[in-house]
């Protein structure tokens, strides 16, 4: 008698349900060569085709779509049994600014460990272009990005109001380049500084450079210049609105709230669910886009 492995089927299932090879390699956690000799194996052993090759894309054999039908019944039972054994930890790794870190994602996280005691959390901050490949590439659960134009296959987005941001002491000189204070490179809120101050034609400079929140909070306050900020973050930390600021009003934000193929997927949505119905408490944001399941693929 033959004994067909577990995790061959559920790497067939895999393939039939994303419909691709790689998306099925970037859900299980192993390259596109490992699942092409897993499928071989399978085949293999069952003696049949499984998929057809003449048929574009990933279409089944008549004896595939049986191996199907019969391989998610075996799975389920498979995974019925194992769930009466202690729950394995389950860790959700997330991508986010570094201000979404120190204000709504934390709350929230709290929140959940209620509910979720086994699970744990690692968090990374960075820009959107990596974090964003992270997520495609399954090595992050969980993506909050900042953009300039509203996402749209985001689960949530919402628009985030950017104010000035100063310190008791900040003057600006009028014959003078603008003070700016980010986190440099990509940051969308230095290029929404430097974007709007284009667009009237004053002349800015970058006189300091943070890898943090803390640390462009910190120079702000101690006078270096000034920076963009989310009205909600500034409001949270009692930075210094400047309302009536001698500079052009900024442009919104926008938070898209990305979840990976894969997965835990249930887990992720309603971690998802509960940061934007936070996020949504906060002055200064709003919904643009409403919920809804979609592919983390961009």
């Amino acid at each position: 008698m033959t004994n067909i492995p577990t995790d061959l089927l559920r790497t067939l299932i895999t393939v039939v349900d994303l419909r691709s090879f790689t998306k099925a390699a970037a859900s299980l956690g192993v390259t596109q060569p490992a699942v092409s000799a897993q499928i071989k194996r399978l085949q293999l052993l069952i003696g049949s085709d499984l998929l057809d090759r003449s048929a574009p894309g990933v279409s089944l054999t008549q004896q595939g779509e049986m191996v199907v039908d019969y391989a998610r019944r075996l799975l389920s039972l498979n995974d019925q049994i194992v769930n009466l054994g202690p729950q394995p930890e389950l860790v959700i790794r997330i991508g986010t600014p570094s201000d979404y870190v120190a204000s709504v994602l934390t709350g929230t996280l709290a929140r959940l460990r209620n509910e979720w005691p086994d699970v744990r959390f690692i968090a990374r901050t960075g820009f959107f272009e990596p974090l964003m490949r992270d997520l495609r590439n399954g090595d992050l659960d969980m993506f909050i990005a900042m953009s300039a134009t509203p996402p749209h296959d985001a689960r949530h987005s919402s628009a985030e109001t950017v104010v000035w941001v100063r310190g008791a002491a900040t003057r600006l000189e009028p014959d003078q380049p603008v003070p700016l204070v980010s986190h440099g490179g990509p940051c969308p809120y230095r290029h929404a500084m430097v974007t709007t101050l284009k667009s009237v034609g004053l002349e800015w400079e970058d006189v300091f450079t943070g890898p943090s929140i803390g640390s462009i909070e910190g120079a702000v306050r101690a006078g270096l210049g000034v920076t963009a900020m989310a009205r909600r973050r500034a409001l949270e930390t009692k930075m210094m609105i400047w309302e009536d600021a001698p500079l052009p009003k900024l442009p919104d934000l926008y938070s898209g709230i990305y979840i990976r193929e894969g997965g835990a997927t249930a887990t992720y949505e309603q971690l998802a669910d509960e940061l934007v119905t936070s996020l949504h408490t906060l002055p200064g944001t709003r919904t643009v886009i409403a919920p809804r399941k979609v592919s983390s693929t961009v």
